[in-house]
């Protein structure tokens, strides 16, 4: 308990440290080669660090308090040599004194630029897709059919744990719902087996299920939100777009692979006490008849999802309808009386409404950043110094993916770390003059953003995971320092051979 009061008692001091760092790089001389506006939002962007790391406030708090500081300090800066990008009064040819600035009005829109992205309404709509699945529990269904075909064998139901989630990723656009799904599942089984929450069959399962859901978010990109946060910047900053299928034919062999990689890490560093699950495979059909058969929703809804599972993949190719639209689509169908799966009110105190809110502010902050050279120069400056420009493209991707896993320990939230980190390596991409190369740089960082294998802080179903009380942090990087060092030199495997041969860098 005392180690709890401490630990609380430590948010004030970190809301004061936040402020600290604010004001220290507002007050500080503005070097010649930035903008004042890009030393501003440098200095919320330490700001918003600050407090995502640290979670002295919760995620949506500090989003309100981005948005009170962008209107500020962006608000009564000069405006200086900015584009039309930036809502420029300039730019409609209004005469402006040289001190004139932005305007609280300028800096609002850019405050809420993130919630006018396609991608915000892609991640509100998969929320709600994701909410569908729990509301029917269509996810469970799928998860115990595939449990109850793999056996009682300890291996077999590993392997099991690892397939449902990959089918699960390419009908649940939510990494937490994916877990929540099958994590309670496995642990029916380990207590049917008798096993103590705390036992090795338990860990065992739990953190493959997990990791599996990790690996899987970089494989898919409707998987998880920090690739729409990804993709929003890619969309706005080089005006192309990467389809669902381009992105499935990126990432996927990776994670197919590290999926195999997955099962043998898990099976040989976490052994379990039995080599087969008495009564796991009786409990799991038990459940299934508890669920029933089919129901008519199900159906629906099981239709609903291939259909724009078929869309999404074939973006691009046979139809020119992008994923947000028809995402969007899907969701007023399943919102239809009659036709579709629920109603407003079932899912209106399911959805999590603040992680639109934050992900819409981590956007408008990265376009912040991207607006006024903030991210350019920080870029030049943290980089540059590496002499990056200079090395051959594999080495530095070796050298930025290590900086991102370790920069990734202090993130609690990918979506968060994406909002701060992508635009920096776009700004990166001119620093090296990648041209051709950018799009694949950045989509290969975003894919290294989603790891989250070595911490259970490291990612919000770790967190999960880590609550049922099943394993220990110990246990946790017991598997994951293996998985993300094969994972980080698969990564480099693939830029050297299958990514350059498809073109993607």
């Amino acid at each position: 308990m005392e180690k709890e009061k401490k630990k609380l008692n430590l948010k004030p001091v970190w809301i004061v440290v936040s402020f600290i760092v604010l004001f220290a790089i507002v007050l500080m001389p503005t070097p010649a080669s930035l903008p004042v506006m890009g030393k501003m939002a440098l200095a919320i962007l330490a700001f918003a660090v600050i407090m995502w790391v640290t979670e002295a406030v919760s995620y949506p708090v500090s989003s309100t308090m981005i948005v009170a500081l962008i209107i500020m300090l962006i608000g009564f800066s000069p405006i200086e040599k900015l584009g039309p990008s930036m809502g420029n009064p300039m730019a409609a040819g209004k005469p402006l004194a040289e001190d004139a600035l932005f305007g609280t009005q300028n800096a609002l829109k850019i405050a809420f630029s993130g919630f006018s992205s396609s991608a915000v309404a892609l991640v509100a709509a998969a929320l709600f897709l994701a909410t569908a699945m729990q509301v029917t529990n269509l996810h469970k269904r799928l998860a115990l059919l595939v449990l109850s075909i793999v056996g009682n064998k300890t291996n077999a139901v590993v392997a099991g744990s690892i397939i449902v989630s990959i089918i699960l990723a390419f009908f649940v656009p939510s990494a937490t719902a994916r877990a929540g799904a099958v994590v309670p599942i496995l642990l029916g089984m380990v207590t049917a087996f008798g096993a103590k929450k705390d036992s090795r069959l338990a860990a065992l399962l739990v953190i493959t299920a997990v990791q599996a859901v990790s690996i899987w978010n970089i494989g898919i990109k409707t998987g998880a939100a920090q690739n729409m946060v990804a993709m929003g910047f890619i969309n706005k900053t080089f005006n192309e777009d990467v389809s669902w299928g381009e992105w499935f034919m990126y990432a996927a062999p990776w994670s197919v692979i590290m999926s195999i990689v997955l099962y043998f890490v898990m099976i040989n560093v976490i052994k379990p006490e039995t080599d087969e699950i008495e009564g796991g495979k009786e409990l799991v059909k038990a459940q299934l008849a508890e669920l029933g058969p089919v129901t008519p929703k199900e159906w629906r809804l099981i239709a609903i999802s291939v259909t724009l599972l078929f869309f999404w993949a074939t973006e691009g190719k046979f139809h020119p309808i992008d994923s947000s639209s028809i995402t969007l689509i899907a969701l007023a169908i399943m919102l239809t009386p009659k036709v579709g799966v629920f109603s407003w009110g079932d899912v209106e105190k399911r959805i999590p409404w603040g992680t639109i809110i934050v992900f819409a502010i981590g956007i408008s902050l990265g376009n912040l950043l991207l607006q006024t050279t903030g991210a350019q120069w920080l870029s030049d400056k943290t980089f540059g110094i590496m002499g990056l420009e200079h090395l051959p493209l594999l080495a530095t991707i070796a050298l930025i993916t290590i900086f991102n896993i370790l920069i990734h320990l202090g993130f609690a939230s990918a979506t968060s770390l994406s909002s701060a980190l992508i635009p920096v390596f776009i700004a990166l991409t001119s620093t090296l003059g990648l041209k051709d190369n950018a799009i694949g740089f950045v989509l290969i960082q975003q894919f290294v953003i989603s790891f989250g294998f070595l911490l259970p802080v490291s990612a919000p179903q770790n967190m999960l995971a880590y609550g049922t009380g099943t394993f220990t942090v110990k246990d946790f990087l017991k598997a994951g320092i293996p998985l993300t060092v094969i994972g980080y030199l698969l990564i480099l495997l693939f830029s050297a051979t299958y990514w350059k041969w498809i073109g993607l860098i």
